[in-house]
């Protein structure tokens, strides 16, 4: 008698829970005020590294906050192997650590609404990557709105980054430190967002534990780098929270939070709805 291969499950589009949006509409929120507080409260001098290694440090603290509080964290000494971790986290963690690498140089050198129609491109990346690692279909429905989304994406782009290059008098940068930083970002997040869906729906892996998993690899691939890179070099220089101002903690909490969030929406959702509800609802805003 034939043997069926177990599938990895795939989310029910049809029955979203209650939790699923709203985890959704938060992140949706914190999708299109990140670029603007990240631009209003960051100044330029701030060394990027720094950022993106205290971020990884906030979501650590938070997600062990909400472990402790649903009980999860007294079965982690138990359940919890290097193997396991390295195998569900390992290789997400080095991505998502280059991914807000590259965001936070665009952050800084494109306007809001640009960078966020480009960052919404990362819908089709992670539809991609859920079918070559899940082989997950996307309906017809679903993949002409994938490509319409993706089009006004790019329209709108073109359209600022355009006059946004003609007033500033410096294209090069905007499209070197602007552009070209947060599509590969885009792709990275992608493949990102599937290899943690794998773990979450086939691994069984909790968005909690990914997440400390996941920000501690990450911090320690950026700590290494800092030996050969410029910002290591500007650390040993400047110090490491040189500047800072009490208010550029308001971007890395939220970027944090942002982080669990799609964690969360990831596991109960899936990774294409997980963009594609927080694209829809903020273009709804």
């Amino acid at each position: 008698m034939a043997t069926k291969t177990p599938r990895a499950a795939t989310p029910n589009a049809g029955k979203m829970s209650p939790c699923v949006w709203l985890y959704s509409s938060l992140l949706t929120l914190q999708y299109g005020a990140q670029p603007l507080i990240s631009k209003r409260f960051t100044r330029r001098e701030v060394i990027v590294t720094s950022s993106v290694l205290t971020c990884e440090i906030a979501k650590v603290v938070c997600a062990l906050i909400l472990m402790a509080k649903d009980g999860s964290l007294k079965k982690l000494a138990k359940e919890w192997t290097l193997v396991g971790s390295l195998t569900a986290s390992g290789l997400p963690a080095a991505i998502y650590a280059l991914q807000n690498s590259l965001l936070q140089i665009s952050y800084r050198n494109l306007d809001s609404l640009t960078f966020s129609m480009l960052n919404q491109t990362k819908i089709f990346f992670t539809a991609l990557f859920t079918y070559i690692i899940l082989r997950q279909k996307q309906s017809i429905q679903q993949i002409g709105a994938l490509f319409l989304l993706i089009m006004a994406a790019v329209l709108l782009s073109i359209g600022e980054g355009s006059s946004k290059g003609s007033s500033s008098g410096n294209p090069e940068q905007i499209l070197f430190y602007g552009i070209v930083p947060v599509l590969v970002a885009s792709v990275l997040s992608g493949l990102a967002s599937a290899l943690c869906q794998w773990a979450s729906q086939v691994k069984k892996h909790s968005s909690y534990l990914m997440t400390v998993e996941m920000s501690i690899v990450g911090s320690l691939c950026l700590l290494a780098s800092t030996s050969k890179s410029p910002d290591g070099e500007a650390i040993r220089r400047h110090g490491f929270f040189y500047g800072w101002t009490p208010l550029t903690l308001i971007p890395v909490v939220a970027n944090a939070l942002g982080g669990i969030l799609v964690g969360l929406v990831t596991s109960l959702a899936g990774g294409v709805r997980k963009v594609d509800m927080a694209a829809i609802e903020l273009h709804m805003l």
